[in-house]
């Protein structure tokens, strides 16, 4: 491939456009899938044509410069344009969409993600998918700054005026105890609590409650990994406060560990399937049609076979 040195093009400025969010080359590169020399060579060539250093090397990390500052906003509506029409190039016939970009929470990873991706890649069969995992503001945060075409993630507030939002599963918060301790507050009272970290929006949303329920619960640890967590749990090491999805990706501990309603005011959270408004057409709404069975079958039936109280509030919406 010949490289366009000191040209601007639409990859450059994409290019400038994850380092300015990521703050950091590598972690770009990463995110494009490509290495960190060709995105290092990009931006070269982009402040080339456009005379000007937009990104300040010698920061730890990367920061933008006056004039990257300016570009940004220029570039986010150009990159913003092109998606625009390559959305309306391939309205007539989705077939022809030559790139996808979806952002999954981590809590689909093992089951419902990959039944996903292989059924859209029977569909779409010119289509190139990236797949990004992460937390839910991270990539709310994603679609935002237009790196994501969708996003599958909890939701984390009022939905913005340039947001379609399909509402797929609400999940309630429930107690995960060590086997055999008993589940009322009282049972609990010299046990841990175990916190899901507050750096999270979830770990916030836990925080938060219990703050309007004027609980105070001694707890020494706050970790954001379920793994971690209810390995804990089925220890002895402390209870803690998780969603059925949370659960479910730690299967392997949870015969040692009780499950039960929280033992004070309910919570629950929302997973919603997000897009921007009116650049994807019907493709949103199709792919939120696409996930409910999938959600149907490999979360909701077996968590209320295991533990049926859940019926009532794990449910499709």
């Amino acid at each position: 491939m010949v490289e366009a040195t000191g040209r601007i093009t639409l990859w450059g400025i994409e290019v400038f456009l994850a380092i300015a969010e990521e703050r950091s080359i590598s972690v770009a590169a990463r995110r494009l899938g490509a290495s960190a020399s060709a995105v290092s060579q990009q931006l070269s060539n982009l402040e080339a044509g456009l005379g000007a250093g937009l990104v300040d090397r010698s920061a730890r990390p990367l920061s933008l410069t006056p004039a990257g500052d300016l570009f940004r906003r220029r570039a986010q509506a150009i990159v913003g344009e092109a998606e625009q029409a390559r959305a309306e190039l391939a309205r007539a016939d989705l077939a022809r969409l030559t790139r996808f970009r979806l952002g999954m929470i981590e809590d689909f990873d093992a089951d419902v993600t990959p039944r996903l991706l292989a059924q859209m890649a029977t569909s779409l069969t010119e289509t190139r998918f990236l797949l990004e995992t992460g937390a839910s503001h991270r990539l709310t945060d994603q679609l935002d700054a237009r790196a994501l075409d969708v996003i599958v993630a909890a939701e984390i507030g009022a939905a913005a005026d340039w947001m379609e939002v399909h509402p797929l599963l609400e999940e309630p918060f429930v107690a995960a105890v060590p086997r055999g301790t008993g589940t009322g507050l009282d049972s609990l009272a010299n046990l841990p609590l175990i916190l899901y970290t507050p750096r999270h929006y979830m770990g916030r949303q836990i925080a938060e409650h219990l703050a309007r329920q004027n609980l105070t619960l001694a707890h020494r640890f706050e970790i954001d990994s379920y793994h971690a967590i209810m390995a804990m749990v089925a220890s002895g090491a402390g209870w803690t406060i998780l969603t059925p999805l949370g659960v479910l990706r730690a299967l392997r501990f949870v015969d040692a560990v009780d499950i039960a309603p929280l033992p004070f005011a309910p919570l629950s959270r929302r997973i919603t399937l997000s897009a921007r408004k009116g650049v994807l057409a019907d493709m949103p709404g199709d792919l939120a049609a696409r996930l409910k069975p999938l959600l149907a079958e490999l979360i909701v039936t077996p968590a209320v076979a295991r533990y049926p109280f859940l019926e009532a509030s794990l449910r499709l919406l």
